[in-house]
């Protein structure tokens, strides 16, 4: 079994910052890729930022410039730094990792979500 467990959030102020990390546990053997998704209301998820196990990254256009994604492949966790945070930036915020299980599958597990307020 692998469990992820996301935390950060909470108020920001507009143009803030906030950081939200995300821990892998489990039976894991190795993770490629980890990255983060957003689902606002009435909206389709749409990814924010991956990271892969080399280190390469991708955003999303609309975030470029204000989020970083980090992980500590020690910690088996992903972080995403979020600064200069907009109106639309708020959204429930879904870490994902790509792995390979001790037993050999591989999948994607999910976090439980993040609500990232609107900045007020």
């Amino acid at each position: 079994q692998v469990q992820l467990v996301e935390s950060g959030g909470g108020l920001v102020q507009p143009g803030g910052s906030l950081r939200l990390s995300c821990a892998a546990s489990g039976s894991i053997f190795s993770i490629n890729v980890m990255g983060w998704y957003r689902q606002a209301p009435g909206k389709e998820r749409e990814l924010v930022a991956a990271i892969t196990s080399g280190g390469s990254t991708n955003y999303a256009d609309s975030v470029k410039g204000r989020f970083t994604i980090s992980r500590d492949n020690a910690k088996n966790t992903v972080y995403l730094q979020m600064n200069s945070l907009k109106p639309e930036d708020t959204a429930v915020y879904y870490c994902y990792v790509h792995l390979t299980v001790v037993a050999g599958t591989r999948r994607v597990y999910w976090g439980q979500g993040t609500q990232v307020p609107s900045p007020q």
